[in-house]
């Protein structure tokens, strides 16, 4: 049976787009077999597609120094019903920040900390303008996250 990785990304831009979709095609990487992977928007993703999931991966652009409200909303609805239910849930962050991403990391880390969920890759920040070595850094995220989930590793 394939496991199952939840990527939850809120994407209102073209810089935005072009990140999930480099985050997705590493996630579905051809030589990894054992992998399903769900797209959803931080909107239609709830509780029962987190306690499906055997990892989660979480895409958000920076803003005001924060997670994306949409994020911040998907945290608020998943938060209680997952609470006891998903404690040591492998997952990875990539921010696209306009700024440092360091304050919208925090956010999600407080949140996710206080769900209990487990931290397997470091955040991805991509800050500044955007580079194209941002779409090959979030490509070889979610790759290095499916590719992990499908050995076993977490």
């Amino acid at each position: 049976m394939a496991k199952r990785l939840l990527l939850v990304a809120h994407a209102p831009s073209a810089n935005t787009v072009a990140l999930r979709d480099a985050l997705l095609a590493g996630a579905r990487h051809p030589e990894i077999g054992g992998v399903a992977v769900d797209l959803l928007t931080p909107f239609a993703a709830g509780p029962d597609e987190v306690l499906a999931a055997d990892a989660v991966l979480l895409a958000t652009p920076e803003n005001f120094g924060y997670m994306s409200g949409a994020l911040k909303d998907f945290f608020d609805r998943v938060y209680y019903p997952c609470l006891e239910r998903s404690a040591g849930l492998p997952y990875a962050l990539c921010v696209r920040a306009g700024n440092d991403g360091s304050g919208a990391v925090r956010s999600v880390e407080r949140i996710v900390g206080g769900l209990g969920w487990r931290r397997v890759q470091p955040p991805l920040v991509c800050s500044g303008p955007m580079q194209p070595g941002f779409l090959a850094q979030g490509e070889q995220l979610g790759m290095t996250l499916a590719a992990g989930l499908e050995a076993g590793l977490y």
